[in-house]
């Protein structure tokens, strides 16, 4: 069974799901970083630019937001690829309009909007303007689509349902490929219901109001997170706590039961070392139990993970000990996927080994641990040069590259030049330079591990070019410089 941790503070929210007393997942949400994409407003008109065919919508922001005549919603009746009306003939000043944001404010520019509408959730997305079924291209073939397409039909619209009855559309997201009928209803109700409350907001509100914001991470937890393997969600502020409970009275009934306020002296988190797992989530080396150890390295177009025996000497020869080694690494390979929030393409380079069945053996367990990710994963297969290929879905960034910005010394390269490099790349830039001016003086502005070594194991060389040149070279500290940073000042 699996518990959820939340640990709440104006600034973040973060997340914890635990099973059997270890982190398995972690998420988190900063509230500087929420962007108003998916937020619905109740908009006035502003100004209406037939030259630009866009207008702009006051919603409540700090600059009034853009409105394109193409994000506009057409109604049934406009011809299939008709061009649309002229915005002028469409909107007014002073006009009253539900709009949705579909691009954040960026610098000096407002955000921009639709008015079309669209809801998601956790397995679709509701279209409250349309009464049609969408299914996402990447979900399987046209044969699996049409027959998705003809569940949501049942589901949404019961047999006898009029089409002027019908109560919108959806689009089927990629997640909802292997989704129950269970499970696609309860996303039909939520989304349902959400689009009720909005449309209630939106008589009651003032232009500029805020009708729907999406969900945060806290909310996401009840909708997405929230199984019947999760036995308890503890969170530890009490003013979250009960606007989770109303909020999962109204949407998610059936998760309200397992919400308990956590009242400890001790920080939630600390309970199972999380700040810790984050900490070994960023680091390159994953050590094993046994002695064996995971080097992980994430790049922009792939992530490897190399499996070692390291210490481990347990098993009664070389070959056990090596399909040891790689079975254990399994497990923690599942974990550190999950983790560290890997997607896109992976590669696993297990130690090799001579035997078929003990390749089989190591697939079949990866494929069992796999199988308990809720982020859909699929396993290639051991290649020919003995490596595992497989592919897990984004679903939003890495834990590395939600924490982690690159290193502004090595520029993510991993290693940077050795002192005795940047030294001699000063004296080659210097030779350089005394071939093309003439001045007094050189002098080098460099850090200090640079400065040092120029005094003393490369001062000869110094001295020898200095000699060459007929100037004198003057040596400057600065401790704001990074190892690899220098300047040649002609004086």
């Amino acid at each position: 069974m699996q518990e959820i941790l939340i640990n709440w503070a104006p600034q973040e929210t973060r997340v914890a799901v635990v099973e059997h007393g270890a982190v398995q997942e972690l998420h988190l949400e900063r509230a500087l970083e929420r962007g108003q994409v998916g937020n619905i407003y109740m908009g006035k008109v502003a100004r209406v630019l037939p030259g630009m065919q866009s207008a702009f919508i006051e919603i409540g922001l700090e600059r009034a937001a853009f409105l394109h005549v193409a994000d506009l919603h057409r109604s049934d009746g406009a011809a299939h690829g008709a061009p649309p009306l002229p915005i002028e003939r469409q909107v007014y000043e002073g006009q009253s309009l539900m709009v949705q944001v579909i691009k954040d404010p960026i610098g000096s520019k407002g955000a921009r909007l639709s008015t079309q509408i669209s809801i998601a959730g956790r397995l679709l997305v509701f279209l409250p303007q349309d009464d049609r079924i969408g299914i996402s291209q990447k979900i399987g073939s046209p044969e699996q689509r049409d027959a998705l397409r003809l569940r949501m039909q049942a589901l949404a619209w019961p047999s006898g349902t009029a089409a002027e009855d019908r109560q919108g559309g959806f689009i089927l997201r990629t997640n909802a490929e292997d989704a129950s009928d269970e499970e696609l209803a309860e996303d039909i109700a939520y989304l349902r219901k959400m689009w009720t409350s909005v449309r209630e907001t939106a008589f009651k509100v003032a232009p500029g109001s805020l009708l729907h914001e999406d969900l945060n991470l806290a909310q996401r937890v009840l909708r997405d997170l929230v199984s019947d393997k999760v036995h308890s969600v503890r969170i530890d502020s009490r003013m979250q706590f009960e606007a989770l409970q109303a909020f999962g009275q109204r949407y998610a009934p059936s998760s309200v039961e397992r919400l308990a306020h956590y009242t400890g002296e001790r920080p939630i988190f600390d309970l199972v070392n999380v700040d810790d797992e984050i900490a070994r989530a960023l680091a390159r080396r994953v050590d094993l139990k046994n002695g064996g150890y995971l080097i992980i390295d994430q790049t922009e177009a792939l992530t490897t993970i190399d499996v070692n025996t390291g210490g481990y000497v347990g098993a009664r020869n070389f070959e056990e000990t090596i399909f040891k080694t790689n079975l254990e690494s399994v497990q923690a390979i599942a974990r550190q996927l999950r983790l560290r929030n890997l997607g896109g393409i992976i590669i696993i380079d297990f130690i090799d080994m001579g035997r078929e069945e003990h390749r089989d053996a190591v697939l079949a367990e990866l494929k069992k641990q796999l199988a308990r990710d809720r982020t859909k994963t699929t396993v290639s297969g051991f290649t020919q040069l003995g490596l595992v290929e497989l592919t897990r879905k984004r679903t939003r960034e890495s834990l590395a590259h939600q924490l982690c910005e690159v290193c502004p010394t090595c520029q993510g390269r991993g290693q940077i030049k050795t002192a005795r490099s940047v030294c001699h790349d000063i004296l080659r830039e210097i030779l350089r330079e005394a071939r093309q001016f003439n001045p007094r003086e050189f002098r080098v502005i460099a850090s200090a591990a640079v400065v040092e070594m120029l005094l003393d194991e490369e001062s000869p060389h110094l001295a020898g070019l200095s000699e060459f040149i007929g100037k004198p070279i003057s040596l400057q500290a600065e401790p704001g410089m990074n190892a690899e940073q220098y300047d040649i000042v002609l004086l």
